[in-house]
């Protein structure tokens, strides 16, 4: 079988890099076989202009932010789903010093934060002493939703290989690779956190981490904005069902969800919310982060049939969409890479892998 590009890997980036090489009517198969780690079961899929306690504004907040909702909303339209809501976040003031840094950074003009003056109204489902702040805008991409339906139409449309990849079977040229029974003008790594094993790409700097998030069900509180107070809690698409994340852990002894997260996360939204809940599920994933925090994208630069497509770390929803896209357009028209982005700052490193 020929094709013009083999993809390993359909998590969010998988997913957004097949969906523009289709459109662009290139050739595509996709080898998938999914994990139970893999970011994209513990991701809330949040999308949010401002991080850190300092507000600082996200890397290419303006260009993302304001090109990733028409993407998700047409793979959406194509799959016959809603793959991306608004939902500003509710920002409540834990203690005087975060109230005081938000206030400031609000006043000097920042564009996606407000001090909040509807206190009264969210008192009845929320406790906030000092008052809260709002972010905006912020989108939710309903993962749970969009990777298994174009899972499914990658298998309908004869695109989809559920299999285990083995690098033992893939021979590479100059100018194409050879794995089993397809030959392809490229292939491409999609991997997610696996990606730091990949023979071609292991000598990048990869730094794995693990995100835990409990699934809760609560009746009474309203589904229509993101609330925050040390931890998110982010409705989902279900009705009364909510997302409450994740941990940023750099050290762990298990890929496995820990006792010790579920019960500080509960501990933690006792403080802050006044409405009854119920757990339904607790998960935990690796996300495929970068020392710099920095994608990975492009052609290795002494196997230009071979290239890696990964390194997305906490921001994976907001910048899979945006680089598959610029990516495509390297791969078709000739288009630079983003610098910042581009794996062809790693030569050097790569020339040894």
């Amino acid at each position: 079988m020929q094709v013009d590009y083999l993809l390993i890997g359909q998590g969010i980036s998988g997913t957004f890099l097949s969906h523009y090489l289709l459109e662009r009517g290139c050739s595509v198969i996709v080898i998938d076989q999914p994990k139970h780690f893999t970011p994209s079961r513990v991701a809330a899929g949040i999308m949010n202009p401002v991080t850190g306690r300092r507000l600082t504004t996200v890397w290419m907040a303006d260009e993302i932010l304001g090109y990733v909702p028409s993407a998700y909303e047409t793979i959406g339209n194509k799959l016959n789903l809603t793959a991306i809501s608004r939902k500003d976040i509710i920002d409540i003031f834990p203690n005087p010093f975060m109230r005081e840094s938000f206030i400031e950074k609000a006043k000097a003009g920042d564009r996606y934060v407000r001090v909040g003056d509807n206190e009264q109204e969210l008192q009845q489902w929320l406790r906030m002493d000092l008052g809260y702040g709002e972010i905006q805008p912020v989108y939710t991409a309903h993962l749970d939703l969009i990777i298994p339906a174009w899972n499914e139409y990658l298998y309908q449309n004869g695109n989809l290989r559920c299999e285990e990849f083995l690098f033992e079977n893939l021979k590479t040229e100059t100018d194409h690779i050879v794995y089993n029974d397809i030959v392809a003008k490229k292939i491409i790594f999609c991997e997610g956190p696996t990606g730091i094993d990949n023979p071609f790409f292991n000598t990048l700097p990869f730094s794995k981490n693990k995100g835990q998030a409990l699934t809760l069900r609560i009746p009474d509180l309203p589904g229509n904005r993101i609330y925050k107070r040390s931890m998110l809690l982010v409705p989902l698409p279900e009705k009364e069902m909510f997302w409450l994340g994740s941990s940023y852990e750099w050290e762990f002894d298990t890929i496995e969800p820990t006792k010790e997260f579920r019960e500080r996360s509960e501990a933690s939204l006792k403080e802050w919310l006044k409405c009854s809940w119920k757990l339904v599920d607790h998960r935990a994933g690796l996300r495929p982060a970068t020392l710099e925090r920095r994608p990975f994208v492009g052609l290795h630069p002494q196997h230009p049939a071979v290239g890696i497509f990964n390194g997305m770390g906490t921001k994976g929803c907001s910048l899979a969409p945006y680089f598959a896209n610029e990516f495509t357009r390297h791969l078709l028209d000739g288009d630079p890479i983003t610098r910042e982005a581009d794996v062809q700052r790693f030569s050097r490193t790569l020339s040894k892998s």
